[in-house]
């Protein structure tokens, strides 16, 4: 659980994981300062302009379903606690310590006092009660919403105070805490129309126009202290030449959405710079619904496995800003296991053997794909093309962004689909219990397995989430996830933020909000 019983001890945790956090801050400015080709000094007041190549879709608020989505949670709202970048150790926000009894299946949190809504509404436990409950409820889709239920009650004892009561205990529990963005009560109501988005975060909702923009002024009132900036207006701009022509000309200072060879065009002037969003891994991959015909049967899904170029995605697509994988795990995962990510390596002639074995021909396969994302459409041409030299015949099929999301969460694609997902750089039980594209219990591919099923629930409710049990409970997971192959991982890649050198202090979470608290204009 990473937490202690004896007060004094977590104090200490506490002031450390603060100090930790805040080394990964300075690391995080430091480098957007080197990208500007000199440093600068934090001044106060500026709006920083944004662009986004998609609008917000409030309905989706807590799936991190898109780059606006991600950008308003970052900017408004915070969470309990918060993991660095580099390990699965909480570090305190909201909470400012913990601990853990009854074998893990009690959670006592401490809450930061003074904390305000930006109504000026007292933060209290109420609140975390409260969202924790909201998260819960299906019409959010929130992803994590299977740990979540394991909360059998939520007490409240003093307004700083908060007791999980679990059902069992969870190796991912923080994951949750880490996920869940605290809103208020009084307005939770305006959130699905996007009325209001109102939090404790660093900066104030004030607008936002569809298909438009977004605008955002900062909270005088933050308890990180007031940001820097003034206010954050975010542009939506489709059209990726037009979201670097605003990057190059200075229109924008920050850019989500541009594709990875934009972003080498826009950088290619000065005064521009790329940043990947390092410990928020992606993973791009080619779903299969394993009830379409042919892809019932796991030979011809292991063929699609084996068809794919990976290394010329990753070089062609993402520019090299990633490597080829087998299984979802990065690198940096308790779960990576260097000889199982080994085992489907682009090898067309075992493709081709695999379905003489099959030995009967498979019908045209639909794949479906965000047609107005340049990343999304060039990686589903190649596949198309792999799939194509191994004998399988696929039709592209390019859908909005919304009609995507809304497929994938209702397991609605006939076919093939790729995209990418996330949450596998959280406690690997997570990605299994929770995420729309692995969800055990139901996952966009309609695929159910007694053993996989097994894996993942043994992995989930093991008390910690590293260890040599977790280990071993991770191998057995991942060979279910190869021996089933309803999902085709192609890459670990990485976001990129393209940023002029005029903003500084640019974070990020593991989830890729943006964190702009300490952000300036120079």
């Amino acid at each position: 659980m990473n937490a202690v019983p004896r007060r004094p001890v977590l104090r200490a945790l506490a002031a450390a994981a603060l100090l930790l956090t805040a080394t990964a801050c300075e690391s995080a400015v430091d480098a957007q300062t080197r990208s500007g080709g000199a440093s600068a000094a934090p001044r106060a007041g500026g709006v920083a302009e944004l662009g986004v190549n998609l609008d917000l879709v409030p309905a989706n608020l807590f799936t991190n379903s898109n780059v606006s989505i991600t950008t308003v949670v970052g900017l408004v709202y915070d969470t309990l606690v918060r993991y660095d970048r580099k390990s699965l150790t909480p570090a305190p926000r909201l909470a400012t310590e913990w601990a853990a009894t009854d074998g893990g299946r009690t959670l006592t949190l401490t809450l930061r006092q003074g904390v305000k809504f930006h109504t000026g509404r007292a933060f209290t436990s109420a609140d975390v009660k409260f969202s924790l409950a909201s998260y819960t409820d299906p019409k959010w889709n929130g992803q994590l919403a299977s740990t979540a239920k394991v909360i059998t009650a939520v007490d409240t004892p003093a307004p700083d105070q908060v007791v999980l009561h679990l059902e069992h205990p969870v190796g991912n529990l923080f994951d949750l805490l880490d996920t869940v963005p605290i809103i208020d009560s009084a307005t939770a109501a305006d959130i699905g129309t996007g009325k209001r988005f109102v939090g404790t975060g660093p900066f104030v909702f004030d607008a936002w126009r569809p298909n438009t923009d977004l605008r955002f002024t900062r909270n005088l009132d933050y308890w990180g202290g007031a940001p820097y900036l003034d206010g954050v207006h975010v542009r939506v701009i489709p059209d990726s030449q037009s979201l670097v022509a605003a990057v190059k000309s200075g229109q924008v200072q920050l850019a989500r959405g541009v594709g990875y060879r934009d972003a080498e065009s826009a950088t290619a002037g000065g005064g521009v710079a790329a940043i990947p969003l390092e410990g928020a891994e992606l993973q791009a991959y080619v779903g299969v619904n394993v009830t379409s015909p042919g892809l019932d049967d796991p030979r011809v899904r292991q063929a699609v496995a084996y068809a794919l170029d990976k290394e010329r995605i990753v070089k062609e697509v993402y520019r090299d800003k990633g490597y080829p994988v087998s299984l979802p795990w990065p690198r940096t995962s308790p779960a990576y296991d260097p000889q199982l990510d080994g085992r489907y390596r682009h090898d067309v002639a075992k493709a081709k053997a695999l379905l003489a074995e099959y030995g009967r021909p498979v019908p045209e396969i639909p794949l479906a794909y965000v047609g107005n994302d340049q990343v999304a459409a060039t990686t589903a041409q190649i596949v198309q093309n792999n799939l194509a030299e191994a004998g399988i015949t696929v039709q592209l099929t390019p859908v909005d962004s919304t009609q995507f999301v809304k497929q994938l969460i209702g397991a609605q694609f006939p076919g093939l689909w790729a995209t990418n997902h996330s949450w596998a750089q959280f406690t690997p039980s997570t990605l299994t219990v929770s995420a729309y594209p692995f969800n055990a219990r139901r996952n966009s591919s309609h695929f159910s397995s007694p053993a996989y099923t097994a894996a993942a629930e043994n992995a989930w409710q093991l008390p910690s989430g590293t260890g040599a049990e977790a280990t071993a409970a991770y191998r057995e997971l991942s060979q279910q996830l190869l021996d089933g192959t309803f999902l085709a991982e192609i890459a670990v890649v990485f976001e990129q933020i393209v940023v002029r050198d005029t903003l500084h202090g640019v974070d990020w979470s593991r989830r890729r909000e943006l964190d702009l608290s300490k952000a300036f204009l120079a």
